[in-house]
């Protein structure tokens, strides 16, 4: 089995509702993901996937939906307001958790075709989430 690893780095922020914790609160992350690939065949070239291949879709993607934006639950009452303010929103239909994110990555690389076997969503330098297909 062959295992590659894209790293991208992305900052966002969220709150959570029906959370009694810190992250009731509006608040910012400086996020990475790590995005693993697996399969047991190399291409002509000798390479389970391309880095260019994962990181042009993936980043771009990243860049362009999570990165600097509020990610917010479709329930949250500060939707409208911020909409309002012309703030950059990510509007999901669940609570933006790391588990949550992380498996919103995950479900992209996979519509990508790409071989994702798990993405890890790093919150902070020591706080992470895994979500495997």
């Amino acid at each position: 089995m062959y295992r590659l690893t894209q790293e991208i780095d992305f900052c966002y922020g969220h709150r959570l509702l029906n959370y009694d914790g810190q992250c009731r609160f509006l608040h910012g992350h400086n996020g990475r993901a790590v995005i693993v690939l697996e399969g047991k065949e190399l291409d002509d070239s000798g390479m389970l996937v391309d880095f260019a291949k994962i990181k042009c879709p993936l980043r771009t993607w990243i860049n362009e939906t999570l990165d600097h934006r509020m990610l917010l639950f479709e329930g949250d009452p500060v939707v409208p307001l911020l909409r309002e303010a012309g703030e950059e929103l990510l509007v999901l239909p669940i609570n933006p958790t790391a588990e949550n994110i992380a498996r919103l990555i995950f479900d992209h690389a996979q519509d990508e075709g790409l071989p994702v076997a798990e993405v890890t969503l790093w919150e902070s330098t020591r706080s992470s989430a895994t979500y495997r297909g």
